[in-house]
């Protein structure tokens, strides 16, 4: 679905179900009460038996530290605040950071002409399609997206970065080896500011080393599958690329000799549950709960990764927690004993 299906998807469901949705009102915090919760926002206090927290894991955009000591002629902006290339000034570019966003940022960049460097970070890579399926349909095949968060192998797996599925324009594939090969300076990841000069981790031959093995150990796993279960799909093999390996490391990245006049950090975000008053976070802060539901009777979570499942955190997948919870809060109604 493109970005304005998705709208559009959203815009009529409030209209099919006459949902009393208030758009752009700030919730200030959520305070337990001796008859539920006070909710208090910028447009007045609500009062409520039941709160569902669902504001997802994206509250602020993450920028390191050191970006305050690159010099102030250069823009810096992270990657929510990208629109186009011609909203950029003129000048080289230094992305940093290779998710989905990312990626896509320094094609649409290259692509438009613009030189383009690009710090590679740790998410892995996966074609759009593979032997003539969507590759998100194999992953559904295989119950990826149902994997349930009691098998991740850490607490700290739940926020590991999303592989590179899909290009700009989507439904083809995105690869960093193809990148280099068409200009773009790849570099490991970025240590630190010293004097104008971005210092560079000796790591990228190691990354994108580790990025080519995830896009192997996956398409063996649907090779896997259509050979056990007797899948017809057509034989397929991706392009083998090393350019990337090709190139020089660069270990100190001087902005102003290169050209640089624009970082832009894909870099992600950090989540913040700060407005819900009560002792509900583990070290990470993260919610405290058992697939959304917590120790304190009448508060929730939703629609975040790993929340029960992998898919927990996806449009596709959330329906199923959110069922869950609908169908909890309405039994405690009936039969507030169950919920003691």
């Amino acid at each position: 679905m493109s970005l304005a299906e998705v709208v559009e998807y959203f815009d009529d469901y409030v209209k099919r179900f006459d949902l009393p949705v208030h758009c752009g009102v700030e919730v200030y915090s959520v305070e337990k009460t001796r008859a539920g919760y006070l909710v208090r926002t910028r447009k007045g206090n609500y009062y409520a038996e039941n709160v569902v927290i669902a504001t997802g894991l994206y509250q602020s955009p993450k920028i390191p530290k050191f970006s305050e000591a690159i010099p102030a002629g250069i823009l810096q902006i992270h990657s929510m605040k990208y629109r186009n290339p011609s909203s950029l000034p003129a000048g080289a570019i230094l992305v940093v950071g290779t998710g989905q966003s990312g990626a896509q940022i320094a094609q649409e960049l290259y692509q438009s002409g613009r030189k383009v460097y690009l710090s590679v970070g740790s998410a892995g890579r996966v074609p759009r399609r593979y032997r003539g399926r969507d590759i998100n349909d194999w992953f559904t095949r295989l119950g990826l997206f149902d994997t349930g968060v009691e098998e991740l192998k850490s607490p700290r797996d739940k926020f590991a970065s999303h592989p590179q599925i899909s290009g700009k324009d989507g439904g083809q594939s995105l690869n960093l080896h193809q990148f280099a090969r068409d200009g773009v300076v790849l570099l490991g990841h970025v240590r630190e500011e010293r004097d104008g000069k971005l210092m560079i981790a000796p790591d990228l031959i190691e990354t994108l080393s580790k990025v080519d093995q995830f896009e192997v150990d996956a398409l063996e796993r649907i090779d896997d599958h259509i050979a056990r279960t007797g899948l017809k799909a057509p034989v397929e093999s991706v392009p083998q690329l090393h350019d990337g390996y090709e190139q020089v490391q660069i270990l100190e990245l001087d902005l102003k000799a290169s050209g640089i006049s624009t970082v832009v950090w894909a870099t992600g975000y950090s989540f913040d549950f700060g407005l819900v008053k009560l002792p509900v976070l583990d070290r990470d802060g993260y919610p405290i709960q058992n697939r959304g539901v917590t120790a304190y009777e009448g508060l929730y979570f939703l629609g975040m990764p790993w929340l029960h499942k992998r898919k927990s955190g996806i449009l596709f997948g959330v329906g199923d927690d959110a069922a869950y919870l609908a169908e909890r809060i309405a039994a405690c109604e009936t039969v507030p004993s169950r919920c003691a």
